[in-house]
């Protein structure tokens, strides 16, 4: 049976489309930190060399114990060579385990330092960009980047990075004490190293093949999974458990089949190295021996270029598997400065926003260069065309007027354009034809922050941020006094419940304030709205979550909050919008 529904889909090793753009940018993050990634640099060639150094000093341990045994002698003066050979060789382990361990301290620190600077420049521009981004975009989709995204480029730059440059070193570095030990010996290993890139490459293509797919089938499986917990009720209801156990058992073995497909390559590229690198063992060991045995080579430098030959895999295996560590880093990098390369809000406005208090009252003013315009709350669209996408016209020909302190309605089937209307008129989005005034200035001619200031918004889909009730009321205006925001509450009837909680407006509110009902945070969205008083407030669907007799005991605390302000409403409620002093009905 086929699978119904949307499905989550995995993804598997993944390719920068421009690494080398993406590399810039890190490395700009990174040269921050350029002292650190010098000591880290130093550092690691130290250990490098210190590991190398080790193997190839146990050549004149080895040559004075040939010598010693054809003298017939072992004599004082050779033994303390011996010892004084194994010191060093135990100080060449002690330093490549000290430099070692200072590179990983420091560029976990720089990595740190780093993945911090980008979240937070990632999360700064996030504030700046347009809500048709966010309007595009799903929240997971957002949030991995923060999450997945940040964390591969933070395990690239702690871990991969250092044991990819490690690994070249050290490949470098055995390659030239092989050479130096005997050239024709490496031209040996050099034959095996093309047969081992060759047999790596082949079975890679493989493997990131089959991983690819069962990735896929992962994420579908998933995705089924999700989908069936979410909807157990419908599942239920529907008598739908058979359907349920026979989509999952087909996507569950479709992901077996590829996942033993894909581990099956990956499992022999190990024993297919293993293999190959114990064949070139073997024959250095036989082609060695014999030029022991001819007296060309001695003890020590073949015993050397043996040890260098069990080494001779260790760093190319390592290059390969953080290859693709580094390619995953990078695609989640990219996709990261996606986002900042995006371009900010364009804000073009000079008109201001400004407010007179006295003892009594306050007073908004637009500043418009010498001029002082008060801010009445009228609101008016002239032949208004818009269209989320050029396809697609959502709004035609649009004039409306709303007078100072009017109460306009919006009905209409879904998708007609309400809460479009209301978008506009904040500047989440702009017209493509005609004009919308605000006390006759056009609001493109106003700063997007005070065009927002001016104006409040109560939303169907209320959002709790974390912290106290307090805070979330005053999140409506930061330098609001807890009496204001007391007041605020009262005149949203939100004031009883609160008080019944916990902690009264100290109670933390966590998850998007799950802990309360959706009645209560929709009036806890109000009277966000109310202690932010501005002359325009927009109500979407503001009591859709409050039952009938809740919405009779807010009324007059809402008539209070919408006096002397002219309103935006967009309701189904036929109660919501009977005291309209117009209905705009949109098809």
């Amino acid at each position: 049976m086929p699978p119904m529904g949307p499905r989550g889909r995995g993804e598997g090793i993944q390719k920068p489309k421009n690494a080398k753009k993406t590399l810039s940018h890190i490395l700009k993050y990174i040269g921050r930190n350029k002292a650190l990634l010098f000591v880290v640099l130093f550092a690691l060639i130290l250990s490098t060399l210190c590991s190398t150094g080790a193997s190839y000093w146990l050549k004149p341990i080895l040559d004075g114990v040939e010598e010693s045994i054809k003298g017939g002698t072992f004599a004082t003066e050779g033994v303390r060579q011996l010892m004084l050979n194994l010191a060093i060789v135990s100080l060449f382990y002690i330093g490549a385990s000290l430099f070692s361990f200072i590179q990983s301290k420091i560029m976990v620190k720089v990595a740190y330092k780093t993945t911090n600077n980008i979240r937070k420049d990632l999360f700064d521009h996030l504030q700046t960009l347009p809500l048709k981004y966010f309007d595009s975009k799903t929240h997971g989709e957002i949030m991995s980047r923060f999450t997945n995204d940040v964390d591969n480029i933070q395990l690239m730059l702690e871990q991969t990075i250092v044991q990819f440059v490690s690994s070249i070193f050290s490949f470098v570095s055995i390659v030239v004490m092989m050479i130096v030990l005997k050239w024709q010996l490496f031209l040996v290993a050099l034959a095996f190293l093309v047969i081992m890139i060759v047999n790596s490459v082949n079975i890679a293509k493989n493997t990131r093949k089959y991983f690819k797919a069962q990735q896929e089938a992962l994420g579908a499986m998933n995705g089924n999974i999700e989908e069936t917990i979410e909807g157990m009720k419908v599942v239920k209801v529907f008598n739908h458990e058979q359907q349920a156990i026979e989509e999952f058992d087909e996507l569950n073995s479709k992901f077996r089949k590829v996942a033993t497909n894909a581990n099956f390559y990956s499992g022999i590229m190990g024993p297919c190295g293993t293999g190959i690198n114990n064949a070139l063992y073997a024959t250095i060991a036989l082609a060695g021996g014999m030029l022991v045995l001819s007296h060309t080579l001695g003890i020590g430098t073949f015993f050397t270029f043996l040890g260098y030959t069990r080494q001779f895999r260790q760093p190319i295996d390592q290059i390969m598997n953080q290859m693709n560590n580094i390619f995953s880093a990078l695609a989640g990098a990219e996709r990261v400065f996606e986002i900042m390369e995006m371009d900010s809000e364009v804000d073009d406005g000079t008109v201001t926003l400004s407010m007179e208090k006295n003892a009594d009252s306050k007073q908004w003013f637009w500043i418009d260069g010498d001029k002082k315009i008060p801010v009445e709350g009228k609101v008016v669209f002239e032949n208004v065309d818009f269209s989320y996408v050029p396809e697609k016209q959502v709004l035609k020909n649009i004039n409306l007027y709303a007078k100072p302190g009017q109460k306009i309605a919006f009905v209409g089937s879904t998708g007609a354009g309400k809460t479009t209307i209301t978008n506009l008129i904040n500047r989440f989005y702009d017209i493509q034809e005609g004009s919308i005034t605000y006390d006759g200035i056009d609001i493109k001619r106003i700063k997007k922050n005070d065009l927002r200031k001016s104006l409040a918004i109560v939303l169907q889909d209320t959002h709790m941020f974390t912290g106290t009730v307090m805070d979330n009321i005053r999140y409506g205006r930061l330098d609001a006094t807890d009496e204001e925001c007391i007041e605020a509450a009262k005149l949203a009837s939100a004031h009883s419940f609160i008080r019944r909680l916990p902690d009264g407006y100290n109670t933390k509110i966590t998850g998007d304030g799950e802990s309360l009902s959706q009645g209560q945070r929709q009036l806890l969205a109000i009277a966000r709205a109310a202690v932010a008083d501005p002359p325009v407030m927009i109500l979407d669907e503001a009591t859709s979550s409050i039952d009938t007799r809740t919405e009779l005991h807010i009324e007059h605390g809402m008539d209070r909050l919408m006096m002397n302000r002219t309103v935006f409403v967009i309701a189904h409620r036929l109660s919501t919008v009977r005291n309209s002093d117009a209905i705009m009905v949109l098809e």
